[in-house]
């Protein structure tokens, strides 16, 4: 395997992510899996420092508010549901999609795969009615996986390590039989060449693996989406979603990693790979959350390179 370092130059990289960081986000931030919200059951969960609760109504309906009961601050996740309205434990306040003084709810967004919310206070940006997506399959007629992970480090750090393709043969030999990227973003690229296009082998077994050609593209500054644009599975994506969340107790920032996988087929046999969907996304989610844990400590490792230099 030859080295890659000479090609990962630093200037391609830095270039590519200050042109994807400078793309508008319409302030949209994604909360998680849609199939991990399910009626009848509120989480909480806390993005870019803000609390919230999230749940549905009964016809499916998503919806997002405040974590904090506007009463006395109780935690909304803990509530009890009642149709659409989330019923406070400490005192009985009702709370629903119409929301009430000092508690409204945020719009929230749900594409099929994954759920988001609009953060207009945190984004500071021009909203927008619905999150920038990229061109994927359709989600009713793929297999979807949703793996998460959380790292210590900014969104940024996430977007970056995938923005250095020519790592991937040489720290994840596990997942790839031969990785070689054909081609990169000038320093100076235009939005329709930016873009890195990869020949790539995903290994199934020690001396096999599936060989495609694939496209990165970053939609907006958290995302960074691999489109499968020949071979097996063509048309199918992988998004990569990083979200902040509430930083550590001493400062240090948190990040999750939400990777959406919707493969794709135009073979007929993939109908029976659908049914049996419930049975292969496990098999993905770990096989994304096995590259992500060398990915996180790569996006870690870049973090705190950076902050060690700020403290210099």
């Amino acid at each position: 395997m030859e080295p890659t370092w000479r090609d990962a130059k630093v200037g391609i990289i830095d270039a590519a992510l200050a042109r994807a960081t400078a793309r508008p986000s319409g302030n949209w931030y994604v909360v998680g899996a849609s199939r991990d919200i399910r009626t009848g059951t509120p989480f909480g969960t806390t993005v870019a420092g803000v609390e919230l609760v999230v749940w549905r109504s009964p016809d499916g309906s998503l919806h997002v508010g405040p974590g904090a009961c506007p009463h006395l601050g109780a935690d909304m996740s803990t509530a009890v549901q009642s149709g659409c309205e989330l019923i406070c434990r400490w005192h009985g306040l009702a709370l629903g999609p119409s929301g009430r003084a000092g508690w409204r709810t945020l719009p929230a967004h749900d594409d099929g795969a994954l759920a988001w919310v609009r953060l207009d206070a945190v984004g500071g940006e021009e909203p927008t009615a619905a999150p920038i997506l990229p061109v994927r399959p359709d989600v009713d007629a793929s297999v979807v996986a949703v793996a998460s992970m959380v790292g210590t480090c900014e969104p940024a750090d996430v977007i970056a390590n995938r923005l250095d393709p020519w790592h991937g043969a040489w720290f994840h030999p596990h997942s790839f039989a031969d990785l070689r990227v054909e081609r990169a973003p000038g320093r100076e690229a235009s939005e329709e060449d930016d873009h890195f296009d990869l020949k790539v082998a995903f290994r199934v077994s020690k001396n096999w693996g599936i060989p495609v050609r694939a496209r990165f593209t970053c939609p907006e500054p958290r995302t960074i989406v691999m489109h499968i644009t020949e071979g097996e599975g063509a048309g199918s994506v992988v998004e990569t979603h990083a979200t902040p969340l509430a930083p550590h107790p001493d400062g240090r920032p948190r990040t999750a990693v939400v990777e959406a996988t919707i493969a794709h087929s135009a073979r007929p046999g993939f109908a029976h790979a659908r049914r049996a969907q419930a049975l292969l996304r496990p098999a993905m989610e770990w096989t994304a959350k096995r590259l992500w844990k060398d990915d996180i400590e790569y996006a870690e490792r870049t973090y705190a390179v950076r902050a060690a230099r700020r403290r210099g």
